[in-house]
Parts: C-alpha cells; sequence; structure tokens
C-alpha cells in the first residue's frame, strides 16, 4: 500500500498528454482547467511554499512579465500547497514591502491555485519524496490551445527559474507549429529554423540543391526565418524583441 501511495505522489503526465483535469480555488477565483484556457497557451507552475525568498524573486519576475506573456497567447497560473489565506497575505507583502531587482510595487494577477490536500500537485508529480515530501518542485508545464502538454521542465527547491527560457520556450514551440519548423539550439525569432530531415534519397537530393536551404549536408538543412514574419504571427502583430 505504501508503494501505491509513494507511486502516485511522484507519478506525472508527458509530452503530448493531454493536461490532467481539476477545479480548484484561486486568488482569481475559482478556475476549472484547463478547459476555462480553451484557444490559449498556458504556463502552469508550481513552488514549494509562500513567504520564501525564491519563489517571491520567481513571482514579481513572472507577473512583471505577464503582459509580455500574454502578447504571446499565453495565460500565467500559478500553485502551491498554502492555503488562500497565505497566498493573499504573501502577494500584498511582495507588493506593500519587497523591492528586487529594480521591481517594486509588484502586483501579481494571475491566478495562484491553492493545494493544501496536494491534490493537483500529484496529479502533476509536483510532489518528489527525494526532494521534499510537503512541498512542491519547480515544476513547468506548457500546454497549447487544445489541452496538451508539450514541455515539461522541472527545477529542484534551490534553484530559481530562468524566464527568458521559459518565454523563449513559449514562442519557439508556436513558431514551430506555425511555420512547420524545427528550433536549433538557442534559437530567437530571426535565427535561421531547422528543416525535419528528408525521409528519402531523392527528397534528400533536391533539399542539397535547392537554393533556398542552406545544408550542411542531407540531415542537416536551415532556411532564413525572418523575425518580423515570426513575430507577426506569434505576438499579436506586436513586433517586439524576445531578448
Amino acid at each position: 500500500m505504501e508503494n501505491n501511495q509513494e507511486q502516485q505522489v511522484v507519478s506525472m503526465p508527458r509530452i503530448g498528454d493531454a493536461a490532467p483535469e481539476f477545479t480548484a480555488i484561486t486568488t482569481q477565483g475559482e478556475i476549472n482547467f484547463p478547459s476555462d484556457y480553451k484557444g490559449e497557451w498556458v504556463i502552469l507552475f508550481s513552488h514549494p511554499a509562500d513567504f520564501t525568498p525564491v519563489c517571491t524573486s520567481e513571482f514579481m519576475t513572472f507577473a512583471t512579465m505577464e503582459d509580455q506573456f500574454a502578447k504571446a497567447n499565453c495565460k500565467l497560473v500559478g500553485l502551491s500547497i498554502d492555503g488562500l489565506y497565505s497566498h493573499i497575505a504573501w502577494l500584498r507583502t511582495i507588493k506593500e514591502k519587497i523591492e528586487y531587482k529594480g521591481m517594486k510595487d509588484v502586483e501579481v494577477n494571475f491566478p495562484l491555485i491553492e493545494d493544501i490536500k496536494m491534490d493537483v500537485a500529484k496529479k502533476y508529480g509536483m510532489i518528489q519524496p527525494n526532494e521534499d515530501s510537503t512541498k512542491a518542485v519547480r515544476a513547468v508545464f506548457f500546454i497549447d490551445p487544445k489541452g496538451i502538454i508539450r514541455t515539461i521542465i522541472y527545477y529542484p527547491l534551490s534553484l530559481g527559474r530562468n524566464f527568458d527560457e521559459l518565454y523563449r520556450v513559449v514562442v519557439a514551440l508556436q513558431a514551430a507549429d506555425e511555420f512547420k519548423i524545427a528550433t536549433p539550439a538557442d534559437w530567437r525569432p530571426g535565427d535561421d529554423v531547422i528543416i525535419s530531415p528528408a525521409g528519402s534519397c531523392g527528397a534528400a537530393k533536391g533539399r542539397m540543391e535547392d537554393e533556398e536551404l542552406d545544408c550542411k549536408d542531407w540531415f542537416f538543412c536551415t532556411k532564413k526565418l525572418d523575425k518580423d514574419v515570426v513575430l507577426d504571427k506569434i505576438l499579436k502583430k506586436e513586433t517586439q524583441s524576445v531578448e
């Protein structure tokens, strides 16, 4: 029985799975997830506890970037296993007292889920006993407009997240969907993109001869994709930098 309970705690959905459904109380009222976000990208992320310094720095960063994510059609939803009143008190403290890296008077407007019984955290494998059995690790789930999990990133309790990377992932996933391409290491809008490897000898030969492609070899072909074209499609006509 003990083994079965532990398996329930550490199990997690996988990339390509439908996001597990739940209804929860949040600092912005009740939400039904992911149905309330149909047609939008969502980042669902967990943090270990309210009134902790690393989490505070993360929430301030996410809150100041919320408009940037919104322009990329992406909503933010946070979670910890603390209660609603703890959440409210913590977010009020952030706004009234905390200044960090030039950020101050920061108001968190996205939902923060109350998860005292750890029901949602367990569904998403956010409780990992070898790290901590009573706190959620720093999990990040990128969920597409159809409610499908597209990327998962996990961090330990001690490591704050890189928010530029989280934003880059949202943009890169949408670019891959929109233009049917793949993105190379460290890709940002304006960089060359990767064309999927050819599926036959004839296709490979044709790609090597295609003047629009830069082929290092038959399996490694890139092409240019204009930055403004990417941003026009993804950022709701806002041609702004991803940097």
